[in-house]
């Protein structure tokens, strides 16, 4: 009997009847564990499919079939889980439920008064939420994929088929313009969540409630601003997008005010802005640093048109509130004028505020070559020293002033962005503060190194200098961090003078590092000893600002449940309260990241549904400053538990990050697996003419690829890794903390999401595939001589590798945490059978591939490339630059004579002489390659993020 017979398959099946066959077989597979403990259901679906392609019961075609309607169900569901968490992106739902929030707001107990008109000011016109758009690299679908997602999420039909979800990458300008999309609806939804506080205090309030212009939520956004780790972004990029967010808030406002009458001084204000504006971005054009001519025509605009195009938005709110009163009686121009000038209040001349961003490194180099203190690293001697020289230099630092010549001519990063926020401040926007976030923060010298440079452009006190506390490294020194800025005159008194503390916690390295879990544990201890460092050195009254830089993945710490639940994870309440008791204001900011995250904010809809989330969260009473009462949680009643566990997670991942078998993982062709979601490169070092870089350890892959690799490997170890071992320690302590403790339930859905998403059928299968033995033993029973001979050349290729030494030893590290998960969590989550028949499919796709590629012929070394080298990469899935080197080995062209006369009797023509080889190698490898990036969009539907 055929294999296909066997599976119940036609010679040419359709998607569906192959999709339920082999899920079929899946299930055989699975049941036949209990006999066969060996057996493996991944990999035997694997080697279904490739018989079947072997023997012409399937093509490519009815493959890439299957693979669409798999990608395609997924799409479907993940737009379901989009609209659920968001809790229902219905407009009317929003309405109601910041209608419902207002009316709460007002009037806490309905059957009391309501509060005072400066309590409820109190309340509503101090930030309490910051949205962040970011750009990392999470663009995993092309725009319109993803504009069809958001739409099936706000309750639109699915569309019809889209030929690949594969993603274009994105150029810094395509970044900006769907972050701009997604600020837009979320600008929009801000102005609803306004509209309805105004409209609670127009009922209590019905002589004063046009007085107030209500901001809690806000918006951010780092968008062409960031340059950590990118060389693609010069300052007059900066510069640019600055002034068309700038152009952008004053469209958005003349748009808000042009059907008023009474507003008409302001509209003429805000359009004459505009037209300066839009000179100023007119003459900062793309390129702009290698002319110098043109740098001071743009600097000459700019300087020259500053006051017409406006420096701060005084002018226009002060016309604003006289409309205002003009229009009383008018209960829709007041409205509609009210929310206007919150926004305005809110942004000030920018659609969202600024954050610039680059790492410590950056800065301790800027201080070398400008003072000549060199980095302390981590010699504790060395950084007391440097303490004493910086604080003496802060002593007599003198400003200097900033023109675009030293901006032009200046060498060093961080001195030159800098000087661009120095510019900004300057000239496009006096009045609001613009956040400075040092990445890679580990110690209070690197503070005082970006307050020397910002006191030294004058800027000083409209800066918020900002750590990132993310590695590990940092989660657990990041206390002391503080305490070494704190004992700088300089630095408390910068505290005081912006009234501010903001803080950024990063949950991509550390969770990689430490896990996810662990993680969050030591950022929420951190918090919490916040309090006591401000306190110790007397600082009092200042805003402290908590900024997690998730993202929209588990690997990237954001709860998969419901949105509320992941603001209520990222900010618990306990660390929340152990600010505002001790007297201080809290502001949150989360990140929503490049593409992933603007999701959230890809409809009208969505973007209200979300913003609706977070003022739920906000104003959540036990959350307020006036609630004293701490939530009972048992997890917080048991530190010692807590500690332990979560030290065990910590040790058991930052054990296999240790182990070369990981690194090996990650990087055979892991990396290969993705399509570039965004401008910056997925390893931080790339080699030369040899190939893709060689992962010896994670470190040298970005966070976001790393987390990717990861769910595409089908094993989320770093939300898994050492949890099994915390389970064999604490079983029954585990059994209590899920059914009494929301915030241990709550990282547990994390390990409950990534279980999901992982099967270790799918982990073996992949390593298997790796190890030479096993394509030996498929060439002992090949059914040809020249399918032995490749699959012979294919076990040789992998043995050169070298990936099966060290990863054996690797998969029973992971195994053996996995038994001691299940043997406390038995009745844990596990991945679906559609998502395990996706790597099934895939892994079938990559033999194919190899054994394609043993079919390469032989030639001479080209360009320093031997055939054996061309092997080894295209194991790796190097496929687009191993075709590349192939078309020049192997040209076939058509004939450049064909339509000549050469007078002569015409001879043979070389040209066109490898057609073969393109037709049935290099031909069918380019299409298998695409089939295996597109079952990576598929999976990552499935997880229902990017990395």
């Amino acid at each position: 009997m055929s294999l296909a017979q066997n599976t119940g398959m036609d010679a040419t099946p359709d998607s569906t009847s192959l999709k339920a066959s082999l899920l079929a077989l899946l299930q055989q597979e699975e049941e036949r564990l209990h006999v066969d403990p060996f057996g493996n259901p991944v990999l035997a679906a694997s080697v279904a499919i490739s018989r079947m392609l072997d023997s012409g019961a399937l093509d490519e075609e009815s493959l890439a079939a299957l693979v669409r309607e798999l990608r395609d169900d997924a799409y479907i569901r993940r737009a379901a889980r989009l609209a659920a968490y968001v809790g229902g992106p219905g407009l009317d739902r929003s309405a109601a439920a910041l209608r419902t929030l207002g009316e709460r707001l007002v009037r806490p107990d309905p059957a009391d008064s309501p509060v005072q008109l400066a309590t409820f000011r109190q309340l509503t016109e101090n930030i309490r939420f910051a949205a962040v758009f970011t750009a990392h690299p999470t663009f995993s679908m092309p725009p319109d994929v993803g504009r069809s997602l958001a739409g099936m999420a706000s309750g639109l039909p699915p569309p019809p088929p889209f030929a690949s979800h594969r993603p274009e990458k994105p150029a810094l300008e395509d970044e900006f313009n769907q972050a701009c999309a997604a600020i837009q609806h979320g600008r929009d939804a801000t102005d609803r969540l306004n509209a309805a506080l105004l409209d609670a205090a127009r009922h209590a309030w019905p002589r004063r409630w046009s007085e107030l212009a209500p901001h809690p939520v806000v918006l951010a956004s780092w968008v062409g601003y960031d340059t950590d780790g990118r060389t693609d972004i010069a300052w007059s990029d900066t510069l640019r997008l600055r002034l068309r967010m700038k152009a952008m808030q004053l469209q958005r406002l003349a748009d808000q005010l042009r059907p008023y009458p009474a507003a008409d001084a302001v509209l003429r204000q805000a359009e004459s802005a505009l037209v300066a504006v839009q000179a100023q971005v007119d003459a900062c054009r793309p390129g702009l640093p290698g002319d110098l001519d043109a740098v001071a025509e743009f600097a000459r605009v700019l300087v020259e048109g500053r006051e017409a195009a406006l420096t701060s938005t005084a002018a226009l709110v002060d016309g604003l509130t006289t409309a205002v009163r003009a229009s009383d009686g008018d209960g829709e121009t007041q409205m509609a004028l009210c929310v206007a000038r919150s926004g305005l209040v809110a942004h000030g001349l920018s659609l969202a505020h600024t954050h610039v961003r680059l790492n410590a490194t950056q800065l301790h180099n800027a201080l070398r070559q400008r003072l000549r203190l060199e980095d302390p690293g981590a010699d504790s001697a060395l950084r007391r020293v440097l303490m004493t020289a910086i604080n003496t230099e802060l002593d007599q630092v003198v400003p200097e002033p900033v023109d675009f010549g030293a901006v032009l001519t200046e060498e060093s990063s961080a001195v030159r962005l800098m000087m661009t926020v120095a510019q900004i401040l300057k000239h496009i926007d006096t009045a609001t503060p613009i956040r400075f976030l040092v990445a890679e923060t580990e110690s209070g010298y690197t503070l005082l190194c970006a307050l020397w440079l910002a006191r030294l452009y004058g800027i000083e006190d409209r800066l918020e200098i900002s750590p990132l506390f993310e590695t590990a490294e940092a989660l657990e020194r990041g206390a002391r961090v503080l305490d070494e800025a704190l004992r700088s005159p300089h630095w408390r008194e910068h505290l005081r003078r912006t009234g501010k503390l903001s803080l950024q916690f990063g949950y991509s390295d550390s969770g990689r590092y430490v896990g996810q879990l662990a993680a969050s544990y030591l950022i929420e201890r951190l918090r919490m000893q916040i309090a006591e460092v401000l306190d110790k050195h007397g600082v009092s009254g200042v805003e402290v600002i908590l900024f997690d830089t998730h993202g929209e993945s588990i690997g990237r710490g954001a709860h998969p449940g419901l949105l509320l639940d992941r603001l209520k994870y990222l900010s618990p309440t306990r660390s929340r309260k152990a600010l505002t008791r001790a007297g201080l204001r809290v502001r949150q900011e989360s990140a929503f990241q490049g593409g992933d995250g603007y999701l959230l904010f890809g409809t009208g809809a969505l973007a209200s549904a979300t913003v609706a989330r977070i003022a739920e969260h906000v104003f959540d009473l036990d959350a307020n400053p006036e609630a004293q009462r701490l939530p009972l949680d048992p997890v917080y009643d048991d530190p010692d538990f807590a500690t332990d566990f979560f030290s065990t997670i910590k040790a058991g991942m930052m054990g296999l990050v240790e182990d070369p078998g990981y690194a090996a993982l990650l990087g055979t062709f892991g990396p290969a697996l993705l399509d570039p979601t965004g401008s910056r490169p997925g390893a931080r070092q790339m080699d030369g003419m040899g190939g893709p870089a060689t992962i010896r350890h994670p470190r040298e892959l970005r966070a976001i690829p790393n987390n990717a690799i990861l769910q595409q490997l089908g094993w989320c170890a770093n939300t898994l890794q050492g949890l099994g071992a915390a389970l064999a320690r604490h079983p029954q302590e585990f059994a209590e903390m899920m059914a009494r403790s929301p915030r241990f339930r709550r990282a547990m859905d994390f390990a409950a999401h990534a279980l999901a998403h992982s099967s270790l059928h799918v982990l073996h299968a992949i390593i298997t595939t790796l190890d030479p033995q096993s394509w030996l033993d498929r060439a002992a029973q090949a059914g040809t001589a020249a399918d032995r001979e490749r699959m012979i050349a294919v076990a040789a290729a992998l043995e050169n590798l070298g990936m099966w030494a060290v990863s054996g030893s690797m998969l029973r590290r992971i195994q053996a945490d996995h038994l001691a998960l299940r043997g406390v969590w038995a009745d844990a989550p596990a991945m679906a059978p559609g998502e395990q028949l996706l790597h099934a499919v895939r892994l079938a796709v990559v033999q194919r591939l190899w054994l394609l590629a043993a079919r390469v012929p032989e030639f001479s070394p080209r360009h320093g490339v031997t055939r054996q080298a061309l092997a080894v990469r295209m194991l790796r899935l190097d496929i687009p630059a191993s075709l590349a080197v192939l078309a020049e080995v192997f040209p076939s062209r058509p004939d450049p004579a064909a339509e000549r006369d050469f007078h002569e009797p015409r001879a043979t023509r070389s040209a066109g002489v490898y057609a073969r080889e393109h037709e049935e190698i290099f031909a069918p490898m380019a299409r298998l390659f695409a089939l295996v990036r597109e079952v990576s969009t598929a999976v990552s539907h499935e997880v229902g993020a990017f990395g």
